[in-house]
């Protein structure tokens, strides 16, 4: 059988499933359809070319007041992040290095990547709890603190589309199956295996072993 032939019988019986549990749970009264008000809830991602984009605006001073209020607490007046909270601005140029930071400006490479992962997460404890505006002037702000727009920017749907990110030609399509094929070893050892193994860094050399010395409970 073809693989399109069989792709389409797939199809075919998942529908059919789903078809008869949805019969049998109406049956059972559990459950309903999904209403458009339910579903707007759940669809609020947003692509690189702004579809999906929500309707408001907001600018880096009034994003500065919002910053301050509900998300400087775990990541700093400056973005700079406090204690393990994660790091926000600066990094540009580490991204090669022992040490990289992974910031809005240095590492995100679409400005819907930072729109919607403060949309869906942010503030830490009370996700979704922006409004509109508040999420754009917030991620207006950050723009600002990593030094892609000025103070006087202020982000919605049309500027949205003038705003590139530095890290924008930093990713690629994962090509391991070209360009690592070399190193692939389709035998691996699993008994007498090589012993003469030198250790070049461990985790607690490079600070990422947390320093609680309590031991997990069991």
């Amino acid at each position: 059988m073809s693989k399109c032939r069989s792709f389409a019988l797939a199809g075919l019986v998942t529908a059919s499933l789903v078809a008869t549990a949805f019969a049998e749970s109406s049956k059972r009264n559990i459950g309903h359809a999904a209403t458009p008000a339910e579903i707007a809830g759940w669809d609020i991602d947003v692509r690189p070319d702004g579809q999906g984009l929500p309707v408001g605006k907001g600018s880096v001073k009034d994003g500065e007041t919002v910053y301050m209020a509900k998300c400087a607490a775990c990541h700093g007046e400056f973005g700079e992040g406090v204690g393990r909270w994660p790091v926000l601005a600066g990094g540009r140029g580490t991204l090669k290095s022992d040490d990289p930071g992974k910031t809005v400006g240095s590492y995100f490479p679409y400005l819907s990547s930072v729109i919607d992962y403060v949309r869906h997460t942010m503030p830490f404890g009370d996700a979704q709890s922006l409004t509109n505006d508040e999420l754009y002037a917030v991620v207006a702000y950050l723009l600002f603190l990593n030094d892609v727009v000025d103070d006087k920017f202020v982000l919605d749907r049309d500027t949205f589309r003038q705003v590139k990110l530095p890290n924008e030609q930093g990713f690629v399509d994962d090509d391991r199956r070209t360009a690592e094929k070399a190193f692939w070893n389709s035998k691996p050892c699993m008994r007498n295996c090589k012993t003469d193994v030198r250790v070049t860094g461990r985790a607690r050399a490079i600070d990422v072993t947390p320093e609680d010395k309590t031991p997990p409970k069991k």
